[in-house]
């Protein structure tokens, strides 16, 4: 789908906002400390991966200014992962084959998450989920809170013309 010039450059500003928002709640300290995701690279990639596909999901089918938002959206993740990589050291011959990875991953969570978001109410699909992906690596954390956390983003989902002229209204971790 292309999208008209003056369409794009409002979409860009749009999607890098989200994008930024996005971060912003990825690395909100009580999804560490009090939801028990491990604070390293993973955890945080998907943090922010999870973040990222809620406001693509909020954005699906809701019209052109929509889309071309959600495609900028994409493409800061894709361009800040990339920069993420190049920075802690990743070189030039490697970071192609890392990106083509992560965007595997990014695809697999976001249809995974898909599925789970369809069985809701039934919020076990979900807290599975989160436990083979933000929790894979943790011990003793109940995956519970992260999905009622989730549960509670999509709530709080603003009319789709609120969201992309003023961002997400996250609810506290």
């Amino acid at each position: 789908m292309t999208f008209p010039l003056r369409l794009k450059g409002r979409a860009r500003g749009a999607g890098r906002g989200l994008y930024d928002s996005a971060v912003s709640q990825a690395r909100a300290e009580g999804l560490y400390a009090v939801m028990g995701a491990p604070d390293t690279v993973e955890g945080r990639f998907e943090l922010l991966t999870l973040h990222v596909i809620l406001l693509i999901e909020r954005l699906r089918g809701e019209g052109d200014a929509a889309a071309a938002s959600s495609q900028a959206l994409f493409d800061a993740y894709v361009s800040d992962l990339d920069g993420a990589l190049r920075e802690m050291g990743v070189g030039d011959l490697t970071v192609g084959k890392r990106m083509r990875a992560l965007g595997g991953a990014f695809y697999g969570r976001a249809a995974a998450y898909r599925q789970a978001f369809e069985r809701l109410p039934d919020r076990e699909p979900l807290a599975a989920l989160i436990a083979r992906t933000i929790l894979q690596d943790v011990e003793g954390v109940d995956p519970t809170a992260l999905a009622d956390y989730v549960v509670r983003c999509r709530e709080r989902s603003s009319s789709v013309e609120t969201l992309l002229a003023d961002g997400p209204v996250w609810p506290a971790p």
